[in-house]
């Protein structure tokens, strides 16, 4: 089983900045892929980024260039920075997973981008 939270949403302007994180339980972290997802109110909920258990990384077009992806094995932890946020990235953000042919995801965490 794994279990996902995430933290670190909030309201900010227009080219600011925010750190989300993923808290996962642990053992199998190291091994599994993560992504996070967003979802606008009236919008299908579509994929942003995505970090393989070796560090690759793949992210929507929108967004290339401003988010960055992470992961700690360390800690269990995976991260999406945002920098120059838009009001279109405006959305509940969920950190997911698969494992043993089993979808996982997070509450969400809401991000609101002011103009």
């Amino acid at each position: 089983q794994v279990q996902l939270v995430e933290s670190g949403g909030g309201l900010v302007q227009t080219g600011g900045s925010l750190r989300l994180s993923c808290a996962a339980s642990g053992s199998i972290f190291s091994v599994i892929a993560l992504a996070w997802y967003r979802q606008a109110p009236g919008k299908q909920r579509e994929l942003v980024a995505q970090i393989t258990p070796d560090g690759s990384t793949n992210y929507e077009d929108s967004v290339k260039g401003r988010f960055t992806i992470s992961r700690d094995n360390t800690k269990n932890t995976a991260y999406l920075q945002m920098n120059s946020l838009k009001p279109e990235d405006t959305a509940v953000y969920y950190c997911n997973t698969n494992f043993n042919f089993l979808s996982y995801w997070g509450q969400g965490t809401q991000v609101t981008v002011s103009s």
